[in-house]
């Protein structure tokens, strides 16, 4: 399977945040996946939140999954990946079940997503 992960960057160090995913991308490789890690995109300085999620969405166009890291809440682009991924009936994986929001994300429509 081919696994987006999801999960808090913003407001951290890049050595933290990219040992974070690494662990992660690990965990899901030994699984047998393939996985898109997007700690690795590097949008430098004159380019907005906005402009990253562009890049993060075509990501998950070409996954069959996303994997919500446990501080997953703490991000706003990993809460619009959520949806995103909710929206194009992508499975949804979540590092600590107990993170899972009950009415979150919003289901289009989509009975059987997640």
């Amino acid at each position: 399977m081919k696994i987006y992960i999801a999960g808090k960057i913003t407001g951290l160090a890049r050595t933290d945040y990219e040992a974070k995913f690494l662990l992660t991308q690990t965990m899901l490789e030994n699984g047998g996946h393939k996985v898109m890690n997007p700690a690795y995109v590097n949008a430098t300085e004159g380019f907005e939140h906005e402009d990253y999620m562009h890049i993060c969405y075509a990501m998950i166009d070409v996954c069959n999954a996303v994997y919500m890291q446990k501080d997953w809440q703490q991000s706003k682009g990993a809460r619009m990946e959520l949806q995103y991924a909710a929206d194009h009936k992508k499975e949804i994986f979540y590092e600590d079940e107990a993170t899972r929001e009950e009415n979150f994300p919003i289901l289009y429509g989509h009975p059987g997503t997640i």
